[in-house]
Parts: structure tokens; C-alpha cells; sequence
């Protein structure tokens, strides 16, 4: 007897994954560059703080729009595939049926039964089959611009929240150290949280992404005693 064999592919996660760990990514990076800056230029903690939420606000809307505008862009060239794909199949059927059938003999099949595999799936979805198989378009693969652009502000916020928080309880002489300190964290966590959602080892990512989160501190805070140096 047979038993069913259920298998949780984590593949359809990958859309807003990505939006969700490069929000979140994001929003701990440049709020915490801005405050780590901002601060090793001798401003003053009001200072600092302000600077720290007009980062956040402006952050999460520029990752909105920029999301939203490039998902939207991926949205409409699939869009204008499938339109295209469709019309071949009404004006030239037989060709894309060989089309398809050349595709799963590719793919080890031998002519007779990719020819019939193909005329199959023609007749029950032509324009399902020719999306999947020639156009590598699926349902949990579909770009979705408002989904990756709220995902994207809302994780930005939740971000760049943490190096804010950071900078309003820390005292004074130990703001940067604390918001370098506890921002290494969080990309830390982040990274091993995102790599582990997708299924992924953890090690790599979040050593990549914690390495790039203290350059970015690194950088900005040389540029920002640079120019309180000057001021």
C-alpha cells in the first residue's frame, strides 16, 4: 500500500523573502550608518535622534516606491510575454506544439512521448503548459509589486527601528558603541532567521551580512568625524 509523501518545498517563499530581508537588511544598515555618522560628528543626541527617524520614514518610502516600481516592471514584462506566448498559440499551434515537445525531449524524453505529453497539456491549458515549461513562469513565482513593496516598507521600518531604539536609550558617551554593538546583533539574527525561512545553512549569510553592515558603520562614521573634524 502506498503512503502519501508530502514535500514542503520552500520555493514560493522566495518573493517575499527577499523583500522581507532587504527591508529589514536595509533598514538596520542606514539607520544605523546615519546615527553612528551622525554621532561621530559631535551632534547633539536630539540631533542624532531626529536624524535617526527622518531616516526611517524616508527609508521605508524610497524602499516602497523603488520595490513597488521594479516589481511592476517585472509584472508587465510577464505580462507582455504571456500575451505574446498566447497569440503564437492561436495563429501557430502546430509550431508551438513542436516547440513544447522539443522542450521535454531536451529533457530526456523520447519524440513519441514528448509529442504526446505536449499534446496533452495543450489541450487541457496550452498557455499553462508554454508558461511553465518554455517561459519558466509559475503561480508562486508571479511578480507581485504592492505584496513586495508594503513587505519591503514594513521591514525596512521594523529595521531601522532597532538602531533607534538603541540611540534613544543609550547615554551619550556610549551611543556608538552600543548602536554598532546591538545593530551587529540584529543583522546577525537576521541573517540566520532569513537563511533558516528559506531553508538555507546559516553560517554564510550571516556572516555576509554582518560583515557588510559594520563596513557600511565603518565608512560612515570616518566620513562623519571627517567632516565634525572640519566643522
Amino acid at each position: 500500500m502506498s503512503r502519501l509523501h508530502p514535500e514542503n518545498h520552500l520555493v514560493a517563499r522566495i518573493g517575499w523573502l527577499r523583500a522581507a530581508v532587504l527591508g529589514a537588511n536595509d533598514g538596520i544598515v542606514s539607520t544605523a550608518s546615519l546615527v553612528v555618522g551622525v554621532a561621530a560628528a559631535s551632534a547633539t543626541p536630539s540631533a542624532i535622534l531626529l536624524t535617526g527617524v527622518a531616516g526611517l520614514v524616508a527609508g521605508a518610502m524610497s524602499m516602497a516606491a523603488g520595490e513597488y516600481v521594479s516589481v511592476s516592471s517585472q509584472s508587465d514584462t510577464e505580462a507582455a510575454d504571456l500575451a505574446r506566448e498566447a497569440q503564437e498559440i492561436a495563429d501557430r499551434p502546430e509550431a508551438e506544439h513542436s516547440e513544447l515537445a522539443g522542450i521535454y525531449m531536451r529533457r530526456g524524453l523520447d519524440a513519441g512521448l514528448a509529442r504526446e505529453v505536449a499534446r496533452q497539456l495543450m489541450e487541457k491549458d496550452a498557455l499553462g503548459a508554454h508558461a511553465h515549461d518554455e517561459l519558466g513562469l509559475t503561480p508562486g513565482s508571479a511578480a507581485r509589486p504592492i505584496q513586495a513593496a508594503l513587505t519591503s516598507a514594513a521591514t525596512f521600518s521594523v529595521g531601522a527601528a532597532m538602531p533607534l531604539l538603541m540611540a534613544a536609550i543609550a547615554p551619550p558617551r556610549l551611543l556608538v558603541p552600543l548602536v554598532v554593538a546591538g545593530s551587529l546583533v540584529f543583522l546577525a539574527i537576521l541573517g540566520a532567521l532569513g537563511a533558516r525561512t528559506g531553508g538555507a545553512g546559516t553560517l554564510k549569510p550571516t556572516v555576509r551580512v554582518t560583515f557588510w553592515g559594520a563596513l557600511a558603520m565603518a565608512v560612515t562614521s570616518a566620513v562623519g568625524a571627517i567632516f565634525g573634524a572640519v566643522g
